[in-house]
């Protein structure tokens, strides 16, 4: 019975992506009135990261804040049912590039490199945003506990010829894969699993704990890293702006230092858009004194 059902929500989530995007930015203005008047969806946790993290900004600004991120998740939710039916123009036109040719050089010189993306914006159309205009993206996911939920995400995550690549088969993907000039896309803000072996960086004002999976798959593939920072630009439009993390040799860089140029460039560009980042991830759940001892 739970398995029917489960299939019958991905049936209609699918069904609703075939919608205009006008008419599913009408369903996102009724979803954001539920998730944050109605439902009030983890807004004491909202709360409490965006005063630890800018505790310059006035309560008023707070708030502000507050609800273009609410907004935002709101239109994240029917922006990626939205992103199968997409056309190759219509993401190219809403997902603008500016400096594309930080990453076309390395395809066009043969060279793989490593995308360590972020909870920000609309990561979900980057990649289709990307193949689109000829750089083949492999993207890591970390697979969702419902197989029909977990199936209905690869099939949006495939759009456009991306190649997903579940979490636990990334090495040897890599190595499967090693031929294939592309990008492969990590999302590196998350909270790591094992904490005690955390790379523990200074980030929005507190000491907070980075996966050293990302920095370790860098050394080990010798590729360059970017950062993809992304921002709307307006409704249903975003630009993303590459930066360059790092670039191999990698042998005189200290332990942590590719993990802690991500950083600086994922909390600048928090910074200068507040309102884009998963504020709803509870991101410091784990406390560096509880896994490092002074």
């Amino acid at each position: 019975m739970d398995n029917r059902k489960s299939s019958h929500q991905m049936w209609f989530l699918g069904w609703l992506g075939r919608l205009p995007l006008a008419f599913l930015y009408k369903l996102s203005d009724v979803f954001y009135v539920l998730i944050y008047y109605v439902v009030g969806y983890r807004k004491k946790l909202v709360t409490k990261h965006l005063k630890e993290s800018f505790p310059e900004k006035t309560p008023k600004e707070i708030k502000k804040i507050r609800k273009q991120f609410y907004q935002l998740l709101a239109d994240l939710f029917v922006e990626t049912l939205k992103l199968p039916y997409l056309s190759a123009e219509e993401i190219q036109e809403r997902v603008q590039i500016e400096n594309f040719e930080l990453i076309k050089n390395y395809v066009d010189q043969g060279q793989s490199f490593l995308s360590f993306s972020a909870h920000i914006a609309n990561w979900e159309w980057v990649p289709g945003a990307l193949t689109t205009r000829g750089i083949p993206v492999d993207v890591v996911y970390k697979t969702l506990t419902n197989k029909q939920s977990d199936e209905f995400m690869i099939k949006v995550r495939s759009s456009f010829g991306v190649y997903p690549i579940p979490m636990q088969r990334l090495m040897r993907e890599i190595v499967a894969r090693r031929k294939i000039i592309r990008t492969t896309g990590l999302v590196a803000d998350q909270s790591p699993h094992e904490p005690e072996h955390a790379h523990w960086l200074p980030f929005l004002n507190r000491e907070t704990g980075f996966f050293p999976g990302t920095e370790k798959i860098a050394r080990t593939t010798k590729m360059p890293v970017v950062f993809g920072e992304m921002y709307r630009k307006s409704r249903g439009y975003y630009i993303v702006l590459f930066h360059s993390v790092a670039e191999p040799p990698y042998d005189d860089l200290p332990e942590g230092a590719i993990t802690n140029s991500y950083k600086n460039l994922l909390e600048a560009a928090i910074q200068r858009h507040p309102a884009e980042w998963l504020w709803s991830h509870n991101r410091w759940k784990h406390k560096k004194e509880k896994f490092v001892k002074s």
